[in-house]
């Protein structure tokens, strides 16, 4: 035990940020930052590189995009535009498409404020879910991605460990039980420790500390 909490601290302290914290978003139980969280799980959500996703939600931020209205009320050329500039290449015509019609569910369906799904769900992690997956481009992968994030201002959801999270222990010796990694950091930072975990799985995570 004493060994596997060495090695969840030492991934703490190397690749311990969120990918929200990567994007520049500061999460919090409000609707915007939960409204960017859920732009950058749609961003993550396609075939390509958590770096360029994560590049392309700061973009969107950049361009002032950081409530449902504002993405709603975007023309879809500039959206299109701002993910080109992230590098955002191949999916940007159909991503673009995406967010303008999920901030409008948001909206129809929420009032932009993903507090509100949260309590349609009722706090149920399989509720919350399905709920999710109504937004285009979101799928089960998706949903997992938003909820592993969310836990960090979420905490009923916690510990949320989806099967890349699970993978990434593994990969490093860690066990790949929710509460038994729960067992080795504080509950605030079992956010952080579920995305070095997926950095792992991904291969990001330096041998050193992949081969404990």
């Amino acid at each position: 035990m004493a060994d596997a909490r060495s090695t969840a601290r030492t991934l703490l302290e190397r690749q311990g940020r969120t990918y929200a914290q990567e994007a520049g978003i500061t999460l919090a139980d409000r609707p915007g930052p939960l409204y960017q969280l859920l732009v950058l799980t749609t961003l993550l959500s396609t075939r390509i590189r958590a770096s360029v996703a994560v590049a392309a939600a700061r973009e969107l931020r950049a361009a002032g995009y950081r409530t449902p209205q504002a993405m709603a009320a975007s023309r879809r050329s500039d959206r299109i535009a701002a993910l080109g500039r992230a590098h955002y290449r191949r999916y940007d015509e159909r991503t673009a498409t995406e967010l303008g019609d999920g901030a409008r569910l948001c909206l129809d369906r929420w009032h932009g404020d993903l507090r509100r799904l949260r309590r349609e769900a009722g706090g149920d992690p399989a509720a919350l879910r399905r709920l999710l997956t109504e937004f285009p481009g979101i799928g089960p992968t998706g949903a997992e991605i938003f909820l592993r994030e969310a836990q960090t201002v979420w905490p009923d959801l916690r510990p949320y460990a989806d099967r890349r999270t699970l993978a990434g222990a593994k990969r490093v010796g860690l066990p790949a039980s929710p509460d038994a990694l729960a067992a080795l950091v504080p509950a605030d930072d079992f956010g952080r420790l579920a995305s070095a975990l997926v950095r792992a799985a991904l291969g990001e995570v330096p041998q050193p500390v992949a081969a404990r």
